[in-house]
Formats: structure tokens, C-alpha cells, sequence
């Protein structure tokens, strides 16, 4: 997948605050991605993130 720093993410399953766009911070083995809702920062494996890609906004 071509996912960048500042792209953000629409994913299958929103957050527990409603909102399902994350911005992506970090790439890595872990992805680093920031709620868009609540601004809260979360560290998820690579594979998870990947699998749960909805849509990627340039």
C-alpha cells in the first residue's frame, strides 16, 4: 500500500468517539495514527492498519 505521512485514513470501524478518519503521524513496523474526531493518538501494527483501509485521502 502507498500510505504517506499526512495522508489521512477512512478505516471499516470508527472510534469510540463516532469519528472513522484517522491521520496517519508515523509509518513504521506500527503505524502512529490521530483520531480526526477527538485528537487522541493511537500505535497500531502495520497489519491491522492495512487491513482496516477503507479509503486513503491524499
Amino acid at each position: 500500500m502507498d500510505i504517506k505521512v499526512g495522508d489521512t485514513l477512512e478505516m471499516k470501524k470508527p472510534h469510540p468517539c463516532g469519528s472513522n478518519l484517522f491521520e496517519v503521524t508515523r509509518i513504521g513496523a506500527d503505524f502512529k495514527i490521530l483520531c480526526k474526531g477527538c485528537s487522541h493518538e493511537v500505535y497500531l501494527p502495520r497489519v491491522k492498519v492495512e487491513k482496516n483501509i477503507k479509503k486513503i485521502i491524499k
